[in-house]
């Protein structure tokens, strides 16, 4: 951050034949520099009556000049080498034939806006330039001769030092001329202090490239250069962050290299030796990331000649000094930040830090930076715009300014001189806006969580026992446990209990306060029961069709069935069939049976049409007889057809009339070419002949459109709508995907989903004819093997491709507010579980726990995660059950069952590093019914200590002594190997879910199907015969299922231990909620 930098904006060779002022955007600051002239001529224009401003040749060196930027913000371009003098009535150029006839352009907007006459002065190469100043000041003296003033006042920029021969001699005509010179630079500071909406976007796409590089290229190669050790000097550092800068698509920024440049060499400093000036250069000596080192890093760049700064500090193995001063220094920023409002003073930003620190650590105050920042735009620093505590002028609207803070000199207890010393430094590009700043660089991360690295765990377990070997000769058998203890080290699994004693702690606050709130009511996911619409066989009797024959007869069209009840036709609607069955006696003769939809079914217990008519009379089931099998036959096969139709129709009509109205995809047309990956299958699958079919995945303006080859065979998905994008390419798969989750249900043919998957399998299933095994050597089986892994590399390279694209399409500004980016599971902290009926393999991505190959898919978003409890943990179990509890308590939990314990410490560790609360437990716990009781009444919750009633350890301790609590249980789980499997899944029945109603459910349901008189006469036989146990009612079979709440806690406590279990086990028998045998895993 040099003081002296190249404000040049000069484009490219190609650019500069096709260049062209812009006359709308010259006459329009034109017009605000007279103004600006006019109106503060006396307070920042030093009473000047003429404005001088003179442009040095171009040079190599990065420097700021006013006299650039004022060529760029009136012209657009920066003309080297060229006097402008600006008076009342005229506007006079000196400079080259080229550059005149450049300017021609500007001589009748000039005119129109301001009045003014613009003269041009042609300096030809041999010439000095002397005639021709002399002719300029002809033309000062005869303006003030005509406006009655003796000696002119002569505005320039007086800081800026005289280069080139052109720019010698006109500083010594003009010292020499007799006029009187005033300084001018305070009123060019205010004139480009406001940014009009065409510098805003150019801020704003310079913001959008400093992020970018600070998040694709800077700290990636930090983070991998620390994580593999490597050794790189700061350098070199900058070297690499300078290119990625002058070649946007390094750091996936769709910005042409072209209008952009660097605001300074990137810094890149450590070690010790730290300097918070913006003169600050990055030095030859290698980063130091030892424990306790801080990294201060610094990029800016421009667009458009305009700039954006961010700074960020990074610390390794942060010491507790180093911790509290950055958090200090976040909380001081913010509030600099948060005092740049309109009508404030330009001094109010640093009082605002200062503040802060005098009040969160006084002793912090010598080191702080005495100055928050500066104004920025065309100029890296705009002079009158110093975020100092004494500059008085105000803030307005579309200002711009570097917000710049930093704690200098701070000293560590430690006599490393390489961490001994250390400084802080934050900065950001900040628009002020009408009401609210705007941190245009908040994508890059300030966070401590973002910026504060461990890497230190691992080592320490690696050398302790190393440096005691040392000390002891030979006693080098010592365990890394024993160790550390001795050393008065903290174990891994000690920090970890730490850890989650304090998410524990701010788990509870969080759910007290969302719970006070009423949050818990929002976002209940339940289905509920939908009206059905009237359904109308005919409108009037006159459209009933004429009786053929006292037959029954099919209406497709009207979708009626009619009756021949009475002598008379009678219409059915085909929706109030239950259900239709036929049967044939031993004297072949038919019977056909109907059963209809009746007020109070377990069917349709809220049909809207009974509803209207609770007084009428309802037909609940009719019979007739037909000596013509045939005719039943077909009768049957045509109203199962036709109410199968109906029923799918309005299920689907129903489903579309819950969906929320998504925008229209706007197709990329000739705007650019749409992103593609062709032959790929999608899930949910579309009915029929869609179902054989691949299609092809385009990536338009605001979503994705994926299309086969009939035209209704169509899915668009919005960027809006997605949740959630995921890549997995095939490992130990089948396939290659890529899955979308949505905030919002679409219809995939007629199947409403949140979940969209496209694929492509990697290997085709081969089925080997003959029982004979084949040889490893066989060439056509290495042959096959060969070209099954090209085709697995290959589609993964494309799906990569086509993610790459996509990922750029999403980091351009028009989606920044929707944060979507590809997300990859991560497969070394995958783990085997059920999360529906088949073992699946999950794995978490780094904001999400997914299952994406088997259906149903499983995606669960950690953010909406309140606690997780881990199930049946205990010795001698060979799996567990882990119980996902999300923030919205009106939601049913989610059960991941089977899992192996050989994951359970990889669960653990990877719940903790996410800061994701959990506890164990030794049983099953019925969940619905904790929720409940918490929803009921949350006050007792809160006040019983929130979820501590599921710590374990706590629970052990406050009932140890009690007899009632475990006495006389032995879970069937940790009973000897030799007992069958039987008893394991006996076991499950202590498993409270929703399985347990849905089962419940699906018996009801099939019991008020249609059936025969003698399936009837059966059934009550065999009630009669199994009266003693089978007619429980549900109430009884719930009170002999073993409950989650215990005896030794409060009743109003929501939970813990289950009851004693019986001594007695009752005889093995089907029941209803049992959880099926357990798979094996090996």
């Amino acid at each position: 951050m040099a003081d002296q930098r190249n404000g040049s904006g000069q484009p490219s060779n190609a650019a500069r034949t096709a260049y062209a002022i812009d006359v709308e955007k010259f006459k329009t600051r034109l017009k605000a520099l007279y103004s600006n002239w006019n109106e503060n001529k006396a307070d920042l224009w030093g009473s000047s009556d003429v404005v001088a401003i003179a442009t040095p040749p171009p040079s190599e060196d990065l420097r700021y000049l006013k006299s650039s930027a004022l060529n760029i913000w009136l012209l657009g371009y920066e003309f080297p080498e060229t006097v402008m003098i600006f008076m009342k009535k005229q506007i006079h150029f000196l400079c080259s034939q080229k550059k005149a006839s450049l300017l021609e352009v500007v001589k009748k907007p000039a005119r129109e806006v301001v009045g003014v006459d613009v003269v041009m002065h042609v300096k030809a190469k041999t010439d000095n330039g002397t005639g021709l100043m002399d002719a300029i000041f002809r033309a000062i003296r005869a303006q003030l001769t005509a406006d009655g003033k003796d000696t002119p006042v002569v505005g320039h920029i007086v800081r800026e030092v005289p280069e080139g021969n052109l720019l010698e001699t006109w500083a010594q005509k003009l010292k020499g001329s007799g006029f009187e010179l005033a300084d001018v630079t305070s009123g060019l500071s205010d004139l480009f202090a406001v940014k009009d909406a065409d510098e805003l976007i150019n801020v704003k796409k310079a913001a959008f490239l400093t992020f970018s590089v600070m998040n694709n290229v800077v700290v990636p190669k930090l983070e991998n250069v620390i994580d593999e050790e490597k050794n790189i000097t700061h350098s070199a550092l900058m070297d690499e962050a300078e290119k990625a800068i002058l070649d946007p698509t390094r750091a996936k920024a769709k910005l042409k290299a072209d209008n952009v440049d660097i605001c300074y060499p990137p810094i890149f400093q450590s070690g010790g030796e730290f300097d918070l000036r913006p003169s600050a250069a990055s030095n030859d000596e290698p980063l130091y990331y030892d424990s306790a080192s801080v990294i201060i890093i610094a990029v800016g760049s421009r667009y458009n000649s305009y700039c954006s700064n961010v700074a960020r500090t990074l610390m390794i193995d942060a010491t507790p000094l180093q911790s509290k001063a950055y958090a200090v220094l976040l909380k001081a920023h913010e509030a600099a930040i948060g005092a740049l409002k309109p009508g404030n003073k330009v001094s109010a930003a640093y009082q605002a830090a200062l503040s802060v620190v005098e009040k969160e650590a006084p002793e912090l105050v010598p080191n702080l930076s005495k100055s928050a920042g500066t104004g920025i735009g065309l100029e890296f620093r705009e002079s009158g715009l110093n975020l100092n505590a004494k500059n008085d002028r105000l803030v307005k609207a579309k200002m711009v300014f570097n917000v710049s803070l930093g704690f200098q000199n701070l000293q560590n207890q430690t006599d490393n001189p390489k961490i001994q010393n250390f400084s802080l430094l934050l900065a950001d590009t900040v628009i002020v806006g009408d009401q609210n700043p705007d941190v245009v660089t908040s994508k890059s991360s300030k966070a401590v969580k973002d910026v504060a690295y461990s890497f230190n765990e691992g080592e320490e377990e690696e050398q302790k026992p190393k440096a005691r070997a040392e000390v002891n000769g030979g006693e080098n058998l010592m365990s890394k446990t024993t160790l550390r203890s001795d050393n008065g080290e903290i174990s891994k699994e000690e920090l970890r209990r730490q850890h989650q004693a304090e998410l524990a702690r701010q788990k509870n606050e969080e759910t007290a306060r969302r719970l006070a709130g009423g949050g818990s009511a929002n976002g209940d996911n339940r289905a509920t029961s939908k009206a059905s619409s009237d359904l109308v066989a005919y409108k009037n009797v006159n459209d009933v069709p004429p009786a053929r024959d006292l037959m029954i007869q099919i209406d497709q069209k009207n979708e009626a069935v009619l009756l021949p009840i009475y002598g008379s036709m009678v219409p059915f609607h085909v929706s109030t069939i239950r259900t239709v069955s036929s049967q044939q006696d031993t004297n072949r003769t038919c019977y056909i049976r109907i059963i209809f939809n009746v007020p109070g079914s377990a069917f349709n217990p809220h049909d809207s049409n009974s509803l209207k008519h609770q007084g009428a009379t309802y037909l609940k089931e009719v019979s007739f007889r037909s000596k013509d099998p045939r005719h039943i036959s077909e009768v049957v096969q045509l109203i199962k057809t036709l109410r199968r139709h109906v029923m799918a129709r309005e299920s689907e009509r129903a489903e579309r009339a819950t969906l929320v109205t998504q925008e229209k995809l706007q197709l990329a047309g000739n705007r650019f070419k749409p992103i593609r990956l062709t032959e790929l299958w999608i899930r949910p699958v579309f009915g029929g002949r869609g179902r054989k079919l691949p299609g092809v995945l385009e990536a338009h303006v605001n979503g994705f459109r994926y299309s086969m080859s009939r035209a209704d065979e169509r899915v668009d998905i919005m960027f809006a709508n997605i949740k959630h994008a995921f890549f997995q390419p095939a490992e130990k798969e089948m396939i290659t995907l890529l899955h979308f989750h949505l905030h919002n249900h679409i219809m995939v043919g007629n199947k409403k989903t949140k979940d969209v998957q496209f694929y492509v399998e990697v290997m085709d299933v081969v089925q080997t004819l003959g029982g004979g095994k084949r040889s490893a050597y066989d060439p056509d089986e290495i042959e096959e093997e060969q070209r099954e892994r090209e085709r697995k590399n290959k589609i993964n390279l494309d799906f990569q491709s086509f993610v790459n694209r996509v990922n750029d399409l999403w980091t351009q500004p028009q989606f920044s507010g929707l944060d979507l980016e590809f997300d990859q599971p991560l497969r070394e902290l995958g783990f085997h579980g059920v999360p529906h009926k088949v073992t699946s393999f999950i794995v978490p991505t780094s904001s999400c726990l997914v299952e994406l190959v088997e259906t149903p898919f499983l995606v669960v978003t950690l953010s909406e995660i309140e606690i997780v409890n881990l199930e049946r943990v205990g010795l001698g179990q060979k799996n567990f059950d882990m119980t996902i509890v999300f923030k919205d308590f009106k939601r049913d939990v989610l059960r991941i069952d089977s899992i192996p314990s050989t994951s359970l410490d990889g669960i653990k560790e990877w719940l903790d590093t996410t800061d994701i609360k959990y506890y164990e437990s030794r049983l099953n716990l019925n969940w619905r019914q904790i929720l409940k009781t918490i929803t009921d009444d949350p006050q007792s919750f809160i006040d019983d200590g929130g979820w501590e009633f599921l710590n374990l350890e706590a629970s052990d301790s406050d009932s140890g002594n009690s007899e009632d609590s475990d006495q006389g249980y032995v879970p069937s789980d940790a009973e000897p190997d030799s007992e069958s499997e039987d008893d394991d899944s006996d076991s499950e029945s202590l498993v409270e879910s929703e399985d347990d109603e849905e089962e419940d459910d699906e018996e009801d349901s099939e019991e008020e199907k249609g059936k025969t008189w003698e399936e009837l006469e059966r059934e009550a036989s065999n009630a009669d015969r199994e009266k003693g146990d089978d007619s429980d009612s549900e109430e009884e079979r719930n009170r002999r299922k073993v409950k989650a709440f215990g005896k030794s806690r409060p009743a109003a406590r929501p939970a813990a231990r289950p009851a004693a279990r019986p001594a007695a086990r009752p005889t093995p028998r089907a029941v209803p909620g049992s959880m099926p045998k357990r798979p094996k895993f090996r």
